[in-house]
């Protein structure tokens, strides 16, 4: 059954009109509201992910659950459904557990809370907000094997449950909860500082109401959301195709640090009257490692509209009013929807592959606005151990690339795969912990080559001060980040690490219990955007103005036929380089992964990469039929 709310007041809402001047208002209202919210988080909590990363997200909803201003959709209708208490007056609610809410948290490191509003006894709005925490206990320093085989090896497992009922704070949950973590005063700092955010957001939402009266304020919201609602309904009919031509993509993870991969996600799209659907038939079951994502459909609509706002008209208000204008289909038991107990942890390269599949399909019906494949993750870097003063340090540290090319020019250097995230400074890291950041610079000629080119990597050399162990997420070690319309792939990523008597060793993409000592540098090179339109076309000048920044090597220029010669741009060399190019390459292709097929990638994994091509994958159903 779901959550049952309890109003002490049953008098319904009435949709009133809202002038645009009022409208407007509230809504900028709302979306201060909200950086507000970030704003607080971000001063009182602790841990770098949080307070330096940005790896939190905040969200004020209408009375329905449905997310007006934020960032990563609504989580609501999942914890609705889930829940089956009460929901009162002065309750806040607390999960990590993706299981519990089909995916509205999708790894145990993410502590959601969740607070109803209510004005005159009346239920009028939600603020939510989740942020990442650094450990939440498991078998492993930062809560995220790679080889875990279930869930329960992640950390605690907190199910929806009232960290506030009716205004009182559950303290043995608090302490419980604490308990089972490395950093507990971090999480206790993080965990207040959501606190904190929720209840500013619940004190500017009754400021709204005692200004424009309930109903203007529950009609605004609606507006709001039926407006998003409109212009989605209009970008969907112009860019996605309707009935029998059906766009199909597929990508995959490389490997699930346990020398097998690569894992196939695959989609179909098309358009049925109004309501564009999403069809995952075809990807790859869930795997017996920790490579599984738990997508949640409501996810993954705020996905398509995050990603197709930004793409076609920026101006639109993000919010989840077009929801009921999308079909998600995911098969139960697939890679995408696994059954519990599951391992999760390693999840984050599916949920980052999901916007590279959403860019090879969107744009199959308008080719020119197709994105590039791009820094579609959030690599980890984690190092941990005690000092030499027997203290306990703890780091987890996200990792940016290169974004793709895209229809509207290049793609930016050594950024996040989320718009909102930041980098931890340098000072910081060097400040708090036992380390020295030797480099930090962007990777030239990593960015695929095209009319727009693809983002450059980022490359960090981190120098141990302190032995202990450090751990790795990330991938595209295999397949290259692709180019479209003629745009060539991004570069790889690599990790090595740089021992204290000179021998260098290649770390894998995912690995933890790496030992360490002072000393030792690891060497972190992300992988780069894919290149956008054919290289041949873009301006010599640009190519020049790239190789003055160090962002193109002399020697990459010529990927884009242009010759550089004393300095300057030899343009008699780089016309007639240009038309042999164009001569033996013929057509552009509209992808360009790099490979023809896995088969051909993996045998020629071991020159390329150092690395042994990963074993073709076993998956939980095989294992199931073979029992």
């Amino acid at each position: 059954m779901p959550a049952k709310i309890i109003q002490t007041n049953d008098t319904p809402f009435h949709r009133v009109p809202v002038d645009p001047i009022t409208l407007d208002i509230v809504e900028n209202a709302l979306r201060n509201a909200r950086t507000e919210m970030d704003a607080v988080l971000f001063r009182t909590a602790m841990s770098p992910g949080i307070r330096e990363q940005h790896d939190a997200y905040p969200m004020i909803a209408n009375e329905e659950g449905k997310m007006v201003v934020g960032q990563f959709g609504s989580f609501l209708y999942g914890f609705m459904q889930g829940y089956e208490g009460t929901i009162e007056e002065g309750d806040i609610f607390i999960t990590n557990d993706p299981y519990s809410c089909d995916g509205a948290v999708s790894h145990l490191n993410d502590w959601l809370l969740m607070m109803p509003i209510f004005h005159d006894g009346r239920l009028v709005s939600w603020a939510a907000m989740f942020g990442h925490m650094t450990d939440v206990g498991g078998k492993v320093p930062g809560s995220l094997p790679t080889d875990a085989k279930m869930i329960y090896e992640e950390g605690l497992i907190i199910p929806p449950s009232k960290i506030f009922r009716k205004g009182e704070l559950n303290d043995e949950l608090l302490a419980l909860m604490l308990a089972n973590t490395r950093m507990p005063e971090w999480n206790k700092s993080d965990f207040y500082a959501i606190l904190a955010s929720l209840r500013l957001a619940e004190r500017r939402v009754r400021e709204n109401i005692q200004r424009f009266g309930v109903d203007t304020y529950i009609s605004a919201m609606q507006d709001m959301l039926d407006r998003n609602k409109l212009a989605m309904g209009a970008i969907i009919k112009m860019f996605i195709p309707e009935g029998d031509h059906k766009a199909y993509f597929e990508d995959w993870i490389d490997d699930d640090g346990q020398g097998n991969g690569p894992f196939k996600i695959a989609c179909s799209l098309w358009r049925e009257g109004d309501v564009a659907i999403f069809d995952f038939t075809g990807s790859d079951p869930q795997s017996l490692s920790s490579i599984n994502f738990l997508l949640n459909e409501e996810m993954f609509k705020m996905f398509f509209g995050a990603f197709t706002i930004n793409l076609f008209d920026p101006q639109i208000l993000f919010n989840d009013g077009f929801y009921d204008l999308v079909d998600v289909r995911i098969p139960p038991g697939c890679i995408l929807k696994p059954k519990k107990p599951a391992a999760l942890s390693c999840r984050t390269h599916m949920l980052g592959r999901i916007f590279d599949l959403m860019g090879g399909l969107l744009g199959q019906g308008a080719p020119d606005a197709l994105n590039a494949a791009g820094f579609s993750d959030s690599p980890h870097f984690m190092y941990s151990g005690f000092d030499r003063n027997g203290e306990w340090f703890q780091l987890f540290q996200i990792g940016f690339g290169g974004v793709p090319g895209r229809p509207v020019g290049d793609g930016p250097d050594g950024h996040s795969l989320w718009p909102a995230f930041t980098n931890v400074p340098n000072e910081f890291l060097e400040a708090y912990f036992p380390l020295r950041i030797r480099t930090y610079a962007t990777i030239p000629d990593s960015g695929g080559a095209g009319l727009h080119r693809g983002g450059n990597g980022i490359t960090i050399a981190y120098e141990m001060l302190e032995a202990g162990e450090i751990s790795i997420h990330d991938d595209r070690w295999l397949t290259y980040p692709w180019g479209v319309n003629g745009g060539e792939p991004g570069m790889r990523s690599t990790k090595t690490l740089e021992r204290t008597d000179g021998t260098k060793e290649n770390i894998p993409s995912k690995c933890d219990r790496i030992k360490v000592e002072p000393g030792d540098i690891l060497h972190f090179n992300t992988w780069g955007g894919g290149g956008w339109g054919d290289p041949l076309q873009r301006p010599a000048e640009k190519v020049w103005d790239d190789v003055q920044r160090g962002l193109v090597t002399v020697e990459g220029a010529r990927r884009y036929g242009v010759v550089i010669h004393k300095n300057k741009v030899d343009e008699k060399e780089t016309e007639k380089l240009r038309a042999e190019m164009a001569r033996k390459r013929g057509d552009t292709k509209l992808f360009d992964r790099g490979f023809e097929n896995l088969h051909e990638l993996k045998a020629r994994a071991k020159a390329e990469t150092g690395f042994e091509p990963p074993k073709d994958p076993e998956f939980f159903a095989m294992k199931q039929a073979a029992e």
